[in-house]
């Protein structure tokens, strides 16, 4: 199973959209990869130095992400980089677990 850390610019007028889409349950229904993204989605930091979203996603498309940028990423965020392809989640989500949560940090367009 590869992990991918992720850094994308989000769309900040588009995060509401995203953010309805959560939490009525759309973004977890899409098959095969759903309840991965929303999960690493749910749970990504906001980097206020850099204004990027920062996150660890699980994913098996080559390219990676290929999938999940067609049907939800490339409509909410652009500079979409896969930092590193193969990362332990643990450790990847230890390294921005000091950043503010992504929907914590945008509260008024999310």
């Amino acid at each position: 199973m590869a992990k991918r850390f992720v850094q994308a610019r989000p769309k900040r007028d588009r995060l509401s959209d995203l953010r309805t889409r959560l939490e009525s349950g759309e973004i977890e229904a899409l098959e095969p990869f759903g309840r991965a993204m929303a999960k690493a989605l749910e749970n990504a930091r906001f980097d206020s130095t850099s204004g990027e979203a920062v996150w660890v996603e699980e994913d098996y498309c080559s390219p990676p992400l290929a999938m999940e940028r067609v049907e939800v990423l490339d409509d909410y965020f652009t500079d979409i980089t896969v930092v590193e392809e193969d990362i332990d989640e643990a450790a990847g989500w230890r390294r921005i677990d000091d950043l503010p949560g992504l929907w914590e940090q945008l509260p008024e367009q999310a």
